[in-house]
């Protein structure tokens, strides 16, 4: 289990990208992290090519932090490539049979299991199962971070709640946020966001519009520390009181 976790999903499908179905991993894996107390690093939607698909698992796998989640190409068919890829990034470039999965897909399948079936349990070394709820054809994870399940979300979901409450249950680390909505532009407020220290503030300014179009600015400060956040929060405060700009304040640092 990594501490302090960075997550990353990867979603393979060019019917996604083309219209034919629409995504429902995303959603879903960002609910069960935000619920825990964790969030996205990044997320990926990408073709089945497996040269891209190589370069955006070395691109996580770069990470020494990462934990990814993959959905789809794990299955029989000539366009399921993720195995194949996960083995030549993640391992030694080959698959060897998994007695476990093989014996889950023989029972399923019975006769019927060959000659294609009973290639989904052809995986990377050292892989581990995820429990497949639908058809038992487990899905499988490498070095307790790196999870792959199928594109079907009536099968991946069971497989995203079995590694995050095995593995990233939920996050100790408590952040707290501060925010304020600032009846000004952006730009009136840079001076003060370039006094904010990026290593102890996670800091965030999104432009938006009130009262008949008025421009506005919302500014979001984070940190582990409470006291930094309002220490920051404080100096946002006075600028606009200084200034005489009207604001919207939150008055308690709240737990993320």
């Amino acid at each position: 289990m990594i501490k302090k976790p960075n997550f990353y999903s990867v979603i393979i499908g060019t019917e996604l990208l083309n219209g034919r179905r629409k995504d429902a991993h995303f959603a879903f894996l960002n609910k069960e992290l935000l619920k825990r107390g964790w969030r996205h690093k990044a997320s990926f939607v990408i073709e089945d090519d497996p040269k891209l698909m190589e370069n955006v698992y070395n691109l996580i796998k770069a990470d020494e932090n990462s934990v990814m989640f993959s959905f789809g190409g794990i299955g029989s068919t000539p366009d399921d490539l993720t195995r194949e890829v996960a083995a030549k990034v993640f391992r030694d470039g080959e698959m060897y049979f998994h007695e476990e999965a093989k014996a889950l897909i023989e029972k399923q399948f019975k006769e019927e299991a060959y000659p294609h079936r009973i290639n989904m349990s052809y995986l990377p070394k050292d892989s581990k199962l995820l429990d497949n709820i639908v058809n038992n054809v487990p899905g499988f994870y490498l070095d307790d971070r790196f999870f792959f399940t199928p594109g079907f979300p009536s099968m991946s979901q069971a497989m995203i709640l079995q590694a995050l409450d095995t593995y990233y249950s939920k996050n100790s680390v408590v952040k707290y946020r501060l925010s304020l909505t600032a009846a000004c532009g952006e730009s009136d407020l840079i001076d003060i966001m370039k006094q904010v220290n990026s290593d102890e503030v996670e800091l965030s300014s999104l432009p938006r519009f009130i009262d008949n179009h008025k421009r506005a600015t919302v500014i979001s400060l984070n940190s582990i520390s409470k006291k930094a956040v309002e220490k920051y929060y404080d100096l946002f405060v006075q600028h606009l009181k200084t200034n005489k700009i009207d604001c919207f304040l939150e008055d308690i640092a709240k737990r993320d």
